[in-house]
């Protein structure tokens, strides 16, 4: 390794690479040296991003992934390793839908919590086994699973579970020397969230909740993965970095849809939000199209 590029040598796959934080993050990854894989449902948005790093003078390997899929991720941790071994594993996709408590279908709550929560266990499963001492994993979570996010139940049950197997997985694995991690964005612009960052009043509602009045960029998030993910970090593992202007200091808005007779919820602007918004943040590769971490 040498000063200009402390990852040089290494092995990394980013699940949900080929848009808004997972791209940041393979392009701080590249950037430092390492050979990347960028894998995501989408083929053309991962040709698509391998062609946005390109022109940046970054090369990243892309792999056809649904995360949801334990050989689909069994496959892209192999493709990553390239024959060695795999020091840097990082998951990203994510995401849930508005909707007060008792108006979730049962096996659509259930299936939003495991859209969360399955592709961390499944990362964890089959990367493991590729990462050497030293390696680590991290797993974007939110700041839904640090504080109540009323109409967001699903999402907040899926992240809180990540947060959990993290801690879990970080006890379990630290006898091998494998440390893991997880990030926990507030709201970040990526092509989920556009809608609401267009939305004056639920803008207002969020930022007047936050100690730095502004919304987070793909690249603050990709930052804290970089630090987890590198030497920098390497005595650090089970915590849950929280990168949100300080919105977890104060509260979350009410997300909840209007009810049925025409009351408002305390945020109308939610159900102006609903269609575009997946959960908080992001669903960086799982439909997204590729933008720039400063889009």
């Amino acid at each position: 390794m040498t000063s200009d590029a402390p990852l040089d040598g290494t092995h990394a796959l980013v699940i949900g690479g080929s848009s808004g934080i997972g791209l940041a993050t393979a392009r701080l990854l590249a950037a430092d040296g390492c050979r990347v894989t960028i894998a995501g449902r989408d083929e053309q948005r991962l040709v698509d991003a391998l062609r946005v790093l390109a022109a940046e003078g970054l090369e990243v390997h892309p792999c056809p992934c649904d995360t949801l899929r334990p050989m689909d991720v069994a496959d892209a941790v192999a493709f990553a390793a390239d024959g060695d071994s795999l020091e840097i594993a990082v998951t990203v996709p994510g995401g849930g839908s508005p909707s007060r408590l008792v108006d979730y279908d049962p096996d659509q709550f259930s299936a939003e919590v495991d859209r969360n929560v399955r592709p961390v266990f499944l990362l964890l499963k089959y990367a493991v086994p590729a990462m050497p001492p030293g390696g680590s994993i991290v797993a974007v979570s939110s700041t839904a699973a640090a504080f109540s996010t009323k109409g967001l139940a699903s999402y907040k049950t899926g992240k809180a579970a990540v947060d959990a197997l993290v801690e879990v997985a970080a006890d379990e694995l630290g006898e091998e020397g494998i440390r893991v991690n997880s990030v926990r964005p507030g709201l970040t612009r990526t092509a989920s969230t556009t809608g609401l960052f267009a939305d004056d009043d639920m803008m207002a509602a969020f930022l007047a909740n936050q100690p730095l009045a502004r919304g987070g960029e793909a690249d603050d998030i990709a930052q804290a993965i970089r630090y987890l993910a590198g030497p920098e970090s390497s005595w650090v593992t089970g915590q849950h970095l929280t990168v949100d202007g300080g919105h977890t200091l104060r509260a979350f808005p009410d997300m909840r849809p209007p009810r049925p007779d025409g009351q408002e919820s305390v945020s109308a602007a939610a159900e102006e939000a609903e269609e575009e918004v997946e959960a908080e943040i992001e669903a960086a590769g799982e439909g997204e199209t590729p933008v720039p971490a400063d889009a």
